[in-house]
């Protein structure tokens, strides 16, 4: 049987469409495999076309800024730690607002695979 999730907002839906397309390329066809994978080399590994250069991975970040900033607030607060021990030596201190694109970057892989984790626990399905 298929996994299905019930995205909540426009980025779960982006990252929903995403995992089903990627889930074709897979024998069992379920989008638990594309999640596996996502989560093995995350969004950095080159595995979302569509986040690889900073044009696009800035255009992403703006465009879903606003559930991006909530899943942020909503894992610092979880996890008690800064943004700087979140992201560690990757987070650039120089930039702590996120207006250049080297932390929209990391944001906007971070807001992609938060997502994808955020509608498999909600649904409590593991991968």
């Amino acid at each position: 049987m298929k996994t299905v999730l019930h995205p909540e907002n426009k980025l779960e839906k982006r990252v929903y469409n995403w995992l089903k397309q990627q889930a074709k390329d897979y024998d069992d066809k379920d989008i638990k495999s594309a999640m596996q994978d996502l989560m093995q080399g995350g969004c950095q590994s080159g595995i979302v076309g569509q986040l690889i250069y900073y044009s696009d991975t800035v255009k992403f970040f703006k465009r879903y800024h606003a559930e991006i900033n909530a899943l942020l607030v909503n894992a610092l607060e979880n996890s008690g730690n800064s943004i700087n021990e979140m992201f560690g030596d990757k987070w650039d201190k120089e930039d702590p607002l996120a207006q250049e694109q080297y932390n929209q970057n990391l944001l906007a892989w971070f807001g992609f695979e938060e997502s994808a984790v955020e509608m498999f626990v909600r649904e409590e399905v593991e991968w």
